[in-house]
């Protein structure tokens, strides 16, 4: 008896583990943190599955998608630098072209109202068009994207499990990639942790977050640390001559502003600006210094020690993420 009750112990205890590691693995879609405010994207037209996020996974480092199968959308948004182009002022395409401005970064996108720097581009699932199609970045067409997924049995496959279709339509495709960009969440920042009540600021960092919240938090507000908004902050026209989003308005009181970016990430994703004219966080501070609003050398020093805060190692090295892996 004896040892049929350890017999049946040792299976309970098994069969326990088993389903614990069962709902461990098993995946959960789209989940906002609490202290986030309400997703803008509409999932309600594109709800979240595994399926879909693997396949909008394997579209991203798909560099067949490019015309000379030489460009994926991961090319220029790395895991590592919080999906931007780590280390690069300019974009690099084709041909090691370059393109106009520094790839913004991709997380938190069910939060956004807009898309590119000039805000051109309105809804999540229309974004990869622009890379897609542009001359610089990916020189495909649509169409031809197309011909060469459906002429794949896995991607057949795939978009059968997600879509339940054979045959993927560009709605599809598009909608597949927004699931794996809207799964891109970062959350597990000190500064998150902080919010949960599972950690404290220091010293300088309290300080530091005090003096954001007085001087930068109207265009950088927390918990994103944007508000989506268009700014001009002073930064002299570059070469290109880049007009901001008067390129999307053509409203003359849009010229030189640009849509302010998260700081969450900040040492992953240098350099820093549209143009990834600034190389550190000091440039920045000084720049603001200098044209916006005084921000003393103590102050900076205080302000940093805060955006230290929100940088999301997890976030970053993700495996989730990663080229390969599975959720």
């Amino acid at each position: 008896m004896r040892k049929y009750k350890t017999y049946v112990t040792a299976v309970t205890l098994l069969l326990a583990v088993a389903c614990s590691k069962k709902a461990i693995e098993q995946f959960v879609g789209f989940k906002s943190p609490f202290y986030f405010p309400s997703a803008t994207y509409d999932f309600s037209k594109n709800q979240v599955s595994k399926a879909g996020f693997e396949l909008g996974k394997t579209l991203f480092y798909d560099s067949t998608l490019s015309i000379d199968n030489s460009t994926s959308c991961a090319s220029c948004h790395m895991q590592s630098a919080a999906f931007t182009h780590h280390e690069h002022s300019l974009s690099h395409g084709l041909n090691g072209s370059l393109t106009r401005r520094n790839a913004p970064a991709i997380m938190n996108l069910a939060w956004n109202n807009s898309f590119m720097w000039d805000g051109s581009i309105s809804k999540l699932d229309l974004q990869p068009v622009q890379p897609f199609t542009n001359s610089i970045e990916m020189g495909e067409t649509m169409p031809n994207i197309l011909k060469k997924v459906n002429s794949s049995g896995m991607y057949r496959s795939m978009f059968k499990s997600a879509f339940g279709t054979g045959a993927a339509t560009e709605d599809q495709l598009l909608k597949a990639l927004s699931q794996f960009m809207a799964m891109a969440i970062s959350n597990e920042a000190k500064y998150d942790s902080v919010k949960r009540g599972q950690a404290e600021f220091s010293t300088s960092e309290k300080e530091g977050y005090a003096i954001f919240i007085q001087k930068c938090n109207a265009c950088h507000s927390e918990p994103l640390f944007t508000d989506n908004s268009f700014r001009n902050t002073k930064l002299p026209p570059n070469d290109l001559m880049d007009s901001g989003r008067y390129v999307a308005t053509r409203n003359m009181n849009d010229l030189y502003k640009f849509k302010v970016p998260s700081l969450r990430n900040l040492g992953y994703t240098k350099p820093y600006m549209h143009d990834g004219r600034f190389s550190s966080i000091d440039k920045v501070l000084e720049h603001y210094n200098a044209n916006l609003f005084p921000i003393t050398v103590e102050e900076r020093i205080k302000i940093k020690a805060f955006l230290l805060t929100l940088n999301d190692r997890i976030f970053v090295t993700n495996p989730n993420f990663a080229k390969g892996m599975t959720h």
